[in-house]
């Protein structure tokens, strides 16, 4: 990454591996100025590191403790274990911060740093901005010759189990219930298992064997027609599929269908006002991209609804600034403050099983007031170079497409937070007719 200044993006640090990108030198820089401003907030600054399973991931993990070492922080090393539960341990251990090595749902070749505050929050862009500082200032990043110590933490993996079973409501039980469990070949591939099958479901694992290029390869949240066959071939009662970090979550009926973030979302808000009623929810966040569906049913049981920005920091920020307790977005992504902090792939899927058990409904029965608008989402590869805000061109394109859509449909452009992309997302009355303007406009960038 050539220019420290864009380091950070809508989720930490993240990009190709290898020079120019994601390297050992970056990440031995970023701990250690990540480090120096631990030590600017605390006495004795202590930091919990984990990772996920790419093959990178020791070589980046072992730089970034080095850097966090050598600016005076103690270390407790987590091993493989997904991001939620680092957020988790950071806070109910009580460490000054929480760092992961990972690039969630990418493809093994790139990698990168989540960052969580001592309250098991991800880090504000007030923090992001002092690491920053740190790092385009070498005397600021020369040591004083004081280092940390580093440690294991050995039990990590267990506990976080026993917190995600704690977050199921009294007598909750998955006894007789076959379900399919993809890990993504990632950071959950211990986790998930151990989790449903203590709370008594009959589990079939797949992608849950992780060898370093493995991770996100045609399987999980983000590739669900291998969820599909699966519960399909073992005629299992549902599947569960979460990214290579553990954060999001999708899940496929008994009928191969897949239900996305926005519909597990609304199961999930509507089951909760069923139990706490209206006026303790009061509200449910989404986000620019969340179907225009998702903001009607979560309006028609008599919440209201607001969007942030993409992705689930800038969530988790509106629902603190509201007072809600419900957010999420179509990628996966869903926060339950009455439960975690951040999102949490196998939490989230407690609180919908929840739902299903306790209404005896099946998943598509919950969601039969829910209409999904047609949207069309395309991702136009595009260099930094390429300025499409001002591309006149373009700009009349979006302008006419606008206008077209009126008030029954929606489009959004704007560029992704994590990968060299342009994401072109249209919801119109017909999804032909969201397929056809979101071609046009991606045409016109060519």
């Amino acid at each position: 990454m050539d220019n420290v200044k864009d380091i950070f993006g809508t989720d930490g640090i993240r990009g190709p591996v290898g020079p120019g990108g994601i390297n050992t030198d970056l990440v031995l820089k970023v701990g250690l100025a990540f480090g120096k401003m631990l030590g600017e907030r605390y006495s004795h600054p202590g930091v919990l590191v984990g990772k996920d399973t790419r093959v990178s991931s020791d070589a980046l993990e072992a730089s970034l403790i080095a850097g966090l070492l050598s600016a005076g922080v103690d270390v407790s090393c987590a091993g493989i274990l997904p991001t939620p539960g680092i957020a988790y341990l950071t806070k109910s251990m009580h460490f000054s911060a929480g760092i992961i090595v990972s690039a969630s749902h990418n493809h093994f070749s790139d990698n990168g740093l989540k960052f969580f505050d001592d309250s098991g929050n991800k880090l504000s862009e007030i923090f992001e901005k002092k690491v920053i500082k740190h790092l385009g200032s070498s005397s600021n990043l020369a040591t004083k010759g004081i280092y940390g110590k580093q440690t294991s933490l050995t039990d990590a993996t267990g506990r976080y189990v026993e917190f995600c079973k704690a977050s199921s409501p009294d007598g909750f039980s998955l006894s007789g219930m076959k379900i399919i469990l993809d890990a993504a070949n990632g950071a959950a591939f211990k986790s998930l298992g151990l989790v449903f099958s203590e709370l008594g479901a009959n589990i079939i694992e797949i992608a849950s064997c992780p060898n370093g290029i493995n991770i996100n390869d045609g399987v999980g949240c983000v590739h669900p027609t291998n969820l599909s066959e699966a519960v399909l071939q073992h005629t299992a009662d549902l599947g569960l599929s979460l990214d290579g970090d553990g954060d999001r979550l999708i899940i496929s009926d008994r009928y191969g269908r897949i239900f996305n973030g926005d519909e597990l979302l609304y199961v999930i808000a509507k089951s909760k006002v069923q139990k706490k009623g209206v006026g303790e929810i009061r509200g449910v966040v989404g986000t620019l991209m969340s179907n225009l569906g998702l903001e009607k049913a979560i309006i028609s049981i008599g919440l209201e609804f607001r969007r942030s920005k993409v992705g689930d920091r800038y969530i988790a920020e509106l629902l603190r600034e509201t007072g809600w307790r419900i957010g999420g977005e179509s990628s996966g992504h869903i926060i339950y403050l009455d439960a975690h902090s951040t999102g949490d792939g196998i939490i989230s899927a407690i609180q919908v099983l929840s739902a299903i058990l306790d209404s005896g409904i099946e998943l598509d029965g919950l969601l039969q007031d829910f209409e999904k608008i047609p949207q069309v989402l395309i991702n136009v590869p595009i260099a930094k170079s390429n300025n499409w805000r001002d591309n006149s061109t373009f700009l009349a394109a979006q302008q006419m497409v606008a206008n077209e859509l009126g008030d029954n449909g929606r489009l959004l452009v704007r560029p992704s937070g994590t990968e060299p992309l342009l994401r072109i997302m249209v919801e119109a009355q017909t999804e032909a007719d969201a397929k056809e303007k979101a071609d046009f406009l991606a045409k016109t960038l060519d």
